[in-house]
């Protein structure tokens, strides 16, 4: 596997690029400042708000591009490059859809901030490590923001709980599930493999000069885009279908690993 061509790196954050413990390793930081030394732009993809990726990667914040909730926006230092936001139409019918759904809890994503109904504590709480800025309304339909998807979270399992229940809004809508407690609804194009194929034709990025790294089925798009996709050993059946490459596990620096490869 030759990758001297590599130009732009890209990784999917949890499962992936963060350790069990939702951590960045100093070995990628490392890695890092090799990239930028041989101009390899780097790009994070990840279905986190956007202040939440910074919050894990402040130290190289200038120095890269953001795809944030799911590829709904793109963002490069304070330039933003791409927002797809939902039609308002389409917030009332998924909040319908989730409000039947037992113990779901749906999570209204704008640029700049979330909006939650603060039913559950105990989710409030969980919602802190993926969400550095949200704020609790008594009622998510009266949200006015402009709204870049719909999270929804099941402390049991999003596949098994909510998806079922969502699959039949793909007619209209992107529906993902996007971990193994979430599920995510967009607009059709509001995906990573859309956003990403914004960026690379923007950075004039080919195919075989991209590596692109992911865990679950919300990466499949960005990671079809890539003859260098690496799905991890931790990766849904789905993703290690699609990536023609894996990786060790997101504890056992899986994305590390290939990058030293790469600098080899």
């Amino acid at each position: 596997m030759d990758l001297s061509r590599i130009k732009m790196v890209v990784t999917d954050m949890d499962g992936t690029l963060l350790n069990a413990n939702h951590e960045v390793s100093s070995r990628f930081f490392k890695l890092f400042k090799q990239m930028q030394e041989k101009d390899i732009h780097f790009v994070a993809a990840s279905g986190r708000q956007y202040h939440s990726m910074v919050e894990k990667l402040h130290s190289i914040k200038n120095d890269m591009i953001f795809i944030a909730e799911n590829g709904a926006m793109i963002k490069n230092k304070e330039e933003v490059l791409l927002t797809t936001p939902l039609k308002h139409e389409n917030l009332n019918t998924i909040l319908k859809v989730v409000s039947k759904i037992e113990n779901a809890h749906p999570v209204l994503c704008s640029p700049n901030n979330a909006y939650v109904n603060g039913s559950s504590e105990k989710f409030i709480e969980l919602l802190k490590e993926y969400y550095t800025q949200f704020e609790v309304v008594e009622s998510q339909e009266e949200v006015k923001d402009e709204i870049l998807k719909i999270a929804i979270y099941h402390f049991e399992n999003s596949e098994k709980f909510i998806y079922p229940a969502t699959k039949h809004l793909e007619e209209i809508l992107k529906v993902k599930v996007s971990g193994s407690n979430w599920v995510d609804i967009s607009h059709k194009n509001a995906h990573k493999g859309f956003a990403l194929d914004k960026v690379m034709k923007k950075y004039n990025i080919s195919s075989d000069e991209l590596l692109v790294f992911g865990d679950y089925n919300n990466d499949i798009e960005m990671l079809q885009l890539a003859n260098y996709s690496f799905a991890m050993a931790n990766a849904h059946p789905n993703v290690k279908r699609v990536a023609n490459f894996e990786t060790t596990n997101n504890n056992d620096f899986g994305v590390e690993r290939v990058l030293e490869q790469m600098f080899l």
